[in-house]
């Protein structure tokens, strides 16, 4: 009922103007993106489980301890291709295909650091590198505290 009022309200020249704009509006290729950013995410984890891989044979790793340094891993190479400017290409390209996976996080670390090198290591890098990651930080520091807190409660209660 809203609509058909804003309908009445606005002027032959605001109505032609709408027109007009969708007539030009850009269709965006949502679906076409998905596949992107699916595919791109996809090897991503697919090089992330060959890291993995890696470690489990060539450094006798088990699969339960072999997650840390393969995130350690990953956030580095992510670190190295922003600083190369390959990471960027590759966000432009494939959208949250690169940006949802762990590599993501380094590229965010980085690419702050990076854009505020100019106002000096401290106040520039230092003061800005965790501008857009420190929320992630902060809330995962936080939920594990909560988590191993409840772990130890139940532990002491007997029930674990």
């Amino acid at each position: 009922m809203e609509s058909k009022q804003k309908k009445q309200n606005t002027t032959l020249q605001q109505r032609n103007y709408q027109q007009l704009q969708q007539k030009h509006e850009i269709k965006r290729p949502v679906l076409k993106n998905c596949i992107k950013a699916f595919f791109v995410g996809g090897l991503i984890c697919l090089i992330g489980q060959a890291v993995s891989y890696f470690y489990i044979y060539f450094f006798n790793f088990t699969e339960q301890s072999v997650g840390n340094p393969t995130v350690a891993t990953m956030v580095f190479f992510s670190m190295l291709l922003t600083g190369f400017g390959v990471y960027d290409r590759i966000g432009q390209f494939a959208g949250a295909g690169s940006a949802v996976p762990v590599t993501g996080f380094g590229n965010a670390v980085i690419s702050a650091a990076i854009e505020h090198r100019t106002e000096g290591f401290v106040l520039g890098v230092g003061g800005n590198m965790f501008k857009l990651a420190g929320s992630v930080i902060l809330f995962g520091v936080f939920s594990a505290f909560v988590v191993a807190l409840v772990k130890t409660l139940l532990v002491i209660w007997g029930v674990l």
